[in-house]
């Protein structure tokens, strides 16, 4: 993934689904079971299309980590 320094246009880069499929190595299925069930990423509508903002997808996967080793985000 690249930086998340705005572009020549001052806008924040985003990622299409497939990017971020490719990102985390999961299937697109999966992202789009994820967002079913509120657990991936919020995404943005560009008309029909779903895209992440790089940020949220760091966001994100920082509230996935670990506190400890062995246990989950949400202490379990």
């Amino acid at each position: 993934m690249e930086s998340t320094a705005p572009t020549l246009s001052g806008l924040e880069p985003l990622m299409s689904i497939e990017e971020l499929s490719e990102y985390l190595h999961v299937p697109v299925r999966t992202l789009y079971d994820w967002r079913l069930s509120g657990k991936g990423p919020c995404a943005v509508h560009v008309g029909r299309q779903l895209r992440y903002f790089e940020s949220d997808v760091h966001a994100w996967l920082a509230s996935q980590r670990e506190r400890e080793p062995g246990r989950a985000p949400d202490g379990a």
